[in-house]
């Protein structure tokens, strides 16, 4: 299953807030996150049973995400969604990262799933269910699960939404603190009316509270390896705030390196110049 909660362009210098809780099986071996090898340099945790990820962010600001769906005819041997969900992370763009989301899921290989892509300008479901559809976010909280985004019929998603909107989520300090709460509540004694899902060998094993500003230094990144409502939130921003960097640097080179080159072809144009002078008849 899973729950996932995004807030896309409508806080102040944030335009990317998410709360999401994993559900899998308990014993299935996992790798918290860390900065992955490789390029573009991607945070994000591993399923060790199949390599993929359930969530993840690369340095361009790109950030994926993946929970089941439901769906009626499975492949005899699907390919892990989580892997896709990692590949998803190569892209430069959200945009790019949708359409590339789309191609894979039409093959048909997949089990039922969602895929949720966001950077600072574009974010969208994939739903991979019975139908491949591509759903573009407009600015506002998103609530996700195992069936559409935005489904006013699924109790869940509506009871987070409540949670979230008893307060004005117009800061990243607030959509955080809200979302930390209203993520950690376990069900009530009937079982429903709870974001975390406990009990049996099947339930929430993970939680992740993710803010991507405007500002590399402002980042957030926290998680915790079990139920939110048990244990405390790691913060890991330091190294989402590596990862986002390595952009920042590989620009910096950029626009350095075009510095200089501009500055020595004006230096060429200088002493073009002064030959040229010389030149001219007194």
């Amino acid at each position: 299953m899973c729950i996932m909660a995004f807030l896309f362009r409508s806080a102040k210098n944030t335009p990317i807030l998410v709360a999401a809780n994993r559900e899998e099986f308990r014993d299935r071996p996992t790798q918290i996150p860390r900065i992955q090898s490789g390029t573009p340099r991607v945070i994000c945790g591993i399923d060790r049973q199949a390599g993929g990820t359930w969530f993840g962010v690369n340095q361009h600001g790109l950030f994926s995400s993946v929970t089941n769906r439901r769906k009626t005819h499975v492949p005899a041997n699907p390919r892990s969604r989580g892997l896709l969900c990692r590949e998803l992370l190569e892209n430069r763009t959200a945009k790019e990262a949708a359409i590339a989301a789309v191609q894979e899921l039409e093959t048909g290989n997949y089990a039922g799933a969602n895929y949720v892509v966001g950077d600072g300008e574009y974010a969208a479901v994939i739903h991979g269910g019975n139908q491949v559809e591509l759903v573009e976010l407009d600015p506002g909280l998103h609530i996700i699960s195992d069936c559409d985004v935005d489904d006013r019929q699924d109790e869940r998603q509506e009871y987070v939404r409540r949670m979230l909107t008893l307060h004005k989520l117009d800061s990243s300090v607030t959509f955080l603190a809200v979302a930390s709460r209203a993520f950690s509540r376990p069900p009530d004694g009937s079982g429903r009316r709870g974001a975390v899902t406990t009990g049996g060998d099947f339930g929430t094993v993970s939680s992740t509270l993710l803010s991507l500003p405007n500002r590399i230094q402002q980042a957030v990144y926290q998680y915790t390896p079990g139920p939110p409502c048990d244990m405390a939130y790691d913060d890991l921003s330091a190294l989402l705030r590596q990862v986002l960097s390595a952009d920042k640097s590989r620009r910096a080179r950029e626009a350095s390196k075009n510095g200089e080159n501009a500055k020595k072809a004006s230096g060429k144009e200088v002493v073009r110049a002064k030959v040229k002078a010389k030149k001219q008849p007194s």
